[in-house]
């Protein structure tokens, strides 16, 4: 993916940036509205813009034994909309137990003086850095001042709507609100990962499906149900059914997700693929035996077909 760097070495040759910094999960459209921002900023600077984020996520490393933070993307969706967005580069930094050391005056010479050549950095108020999150924006102005940098406020009710807004998502997607969801991110939610090889229980259906394998181990998967979207494909959208769950009718106990992609025959074992996630159809149910399932697919296609999604 063009644009997206995981290397510090790996920073392209220039006179500086315009940098902004944050976890920017999901993207949703308050991130949006800050980014479309930093975009036009970095234009009257004359300079590239770029975003750093880290990865894993800081409270994963600081508190591994936290299992409750849930993700809305990963690396790879988020840096693809922010790039979208005309972000020019997106700098994924491993968060690792050395820079979580860093003190906030270390953070600023080492990383974004020395390194990143900073030009402008556009932060909210409540923008937190270093170890212990001990550099805050007084701090920033006064590094700012030393090493003569320009910093940009973002306003703070931009800040809290963003807040705010990610809370909201995530509590419409585990309540299954699929559609309250959308409309805050502005897009169907997404779910990417591998094609692997399931049991082709569907295939003796008369429904495929490719079994994903998500990308992301923490990343907020919605209730168990069947699901309309569609899936794109060299450049080509299909159509999907989507099933998550553990297939009661088989007596299934692992959770799987499970793609019917509409009018698809490719072999596509071990290729990425992300899945988007138009309405929630219906719930999960255990049926009386593999006929009554099948008829119940041709009734989820049928509703499939119809939707106008794409």
């Amino acid at each position: 993916m063009n644009g997206l760097i995981f290397d510090l070495e790996n920073i392209p040759q220039n006179n500086g940036f315009v940098i902004t910094q944050g976890t920017f999960d999901g993207v949703h459209l308050g991130h949006q509205h800050v980014l479309k921002q930093v975009v036009n900023l970095a234009k009257s600077y004359k300079k590239p813009s770029l975003l750093i984020t880290f990865h894993p996520h800081p409270r994963l490393v600081i508190d591994p034994k936290n299992t409750s933070i849930k993700l809305l993307s990963s690396i790879e969706e988020k840096a693809k909309k922010i790039l979208e967005m005309g972000i020019d580069y997106v700098l994924v930094l491993s968060f690792t137990h050395e820079i979580s050391q860093y003190s906030p005056r270390e953070f600023v010479n080492e990383i974004l003086v020395k390194k990143l050549n900073v030009q402008c950095m556009v932060v909210g108020y409540d923008h937190r850095f270093g170890k212990n999150r001990s550099g805050g924006f007084h701090e920033l102005t006064s590094f700012a001042t030393e090493f003569n940098f320009d910093v940009k406020e973002i306003d703070a009710s931009e800040i809290e709507e963003i807040a705010v807004s990610s809370t909201r998502i995530r509590k419409a997607l585990n309540s299954g609100n699929l559609e309250s969801a959308n409309e805050l991110l502005g897009r169907p939610y997404t779910l990417s990962g591998t094609v692997v090889r399931g049991k082709q229980l569907g295939r003796q259906l008369g429904f495929p499906t490719a079994n994903i394998q998500i990308d992301e181990p923490n990343k907020l998967i919605p209730p168990n149900g069947v699901y309309i979207g569609y899936t794109q494909i060299e450049e080509i959208k299909y159509k999907i059914m989507l099933n998550i769950g553990i297939r009661p009718t088989v007596d299934g106990t692992t959770q799987t997700i499970e793609a019917h992609i509409l009018d698809f025959s490719e072999d596509i074992y071990n290729q990425q693929i992300t899945l988007f996630l138009v309405q929630f159809l219906r719930e999960e149910q255990r049926f009386n035996g593999l006929d009554a399932l099948k008829i119940q697919l041709q009734k989820d296609e049928a509703k499939t077909r119809a939707a106008q999604l794409l």
